[in-house]
């Protein structure tokens, strides 16, 4: 039986394995600067939330950095890339530490993007949308098929395809799930909707109504979100407008907010128009 494709994320757990930190002659452990550090231009992580820095950042001043930061060298042969560990670097800045372990390994472009995708998904799950911006990333700059990137990061190529969905929805909902609002099970509900405004509408629905996945995707069954419901009419203002039309025989629509509205009159025909402004005493005719 041929042996099963290693997945590139296996690789980099036997990497960071203490036991093989320094086994090859293209990997080196030592203490860098943390000024000669710079952040990965691939990181896929969006949203570091401040409230798990911190943690990270007093964790790191009681213990030290207990796992080396994954580096690769930049044109710069004094400086260093990020790989993996980027916010145990930014924590250890924070934490007024010197220097950090790493462990410096020569990659490529296309390495460093892979590394760093894995690294968080293994560490610590990224939100869809990071994961799905990552992978397109490695589709447009690396031209890797689907399939090439499912194999990489050990995935069916079902699921590559299903989180590039995900990035088929409207820019403003993507950051609703990047925040947490709506879940990847929301969005994937939502693109059975025939456009942009209908997942809007229903996207608001699930925030201010705290639907279920489920809930969702029966409405989203339907093939089309709910109207928004109408606002409840005020009983005084519904009077008023009633006798304005009747005095200026025009349709009349009255709302108030506050101290502030406004009056809307609405005429169907020069003559019913002409007829208004001889109500009004401004036809000079």
């Amino acid at each position: 039986m041929a042996e099963k494709k290693r997945g590139l994320g296996r690789g980099l757990n036997e990497l960071l394995s203490p036991a093989n930190w320094l086994k090859g002659t293209d990997i080196q452990l030592f203490y860098c600067p943390i000024d000669r550090l710079q952040p990965n231009p691939y990181q896929p992580r969006q949203n570091i939330r401040d409230g798990e820095l911190d943690e990270l950042v007093e964790s790191v001043r009681s213990k030290g950095i207990l796992q080396p930061i994954l580096v690769t060298r930049t044109a710069d042969r004094d400086r260093y890339q990020i790989i993996a560990g980027e916010r145990r670097w930014r924590a250890a800045g924070l934490a007024g530490l010197g220097e950090v372990p790493v462990l410096l390994r020569e990659a490529t472009s296309s390495e460093a993007l892979e590394f760093a995708l894995i690294e968080n998904i293994q560490r610590k799950d990224l939100n869809c949308i990071e994961e799905a911006l990552a992978i397109r990333k490695l589709q447009e700059e690396f031209h890797l098929t689907q399939q090439d990137i499912a194999d990489r990061v050990g995935r069916d190529r079902s699921t590559v395809a299903n989180l590039l969905r995900i990035l088929q929805l409207p820019g403003d909902i993507q950051e609703k799930v990047l925040n947490d609002a709506i879940t990847m099970g929301h969005a994937r509900a939502l693109l059975s909707l025939p456009d942009a405004e209908a997942q809007r509408r229903l996207c608001g629905l699930i925030i201010s109504r705290g639907l279920s996945v489920r809930e969702t995707e029966q409405l989203a069954a339907r093939g089309q979100a709910p109207p928004p419901p109408k606002e409840a009419e005020d009983p005084g203002l519904a009077g008023l407008s009633r006798a304005l039309q009747d005095r200026l025989g025009v349709k009349v629509r009255l709302k108030r907010k506050g101290e502030r509205g406004s009056i809307t009159l609405s005429f169907r025909s020069e003559q019913e128009f002409q007829a208004l402004l001889d109500r009004l005493g401004l036809n000079s005719q």
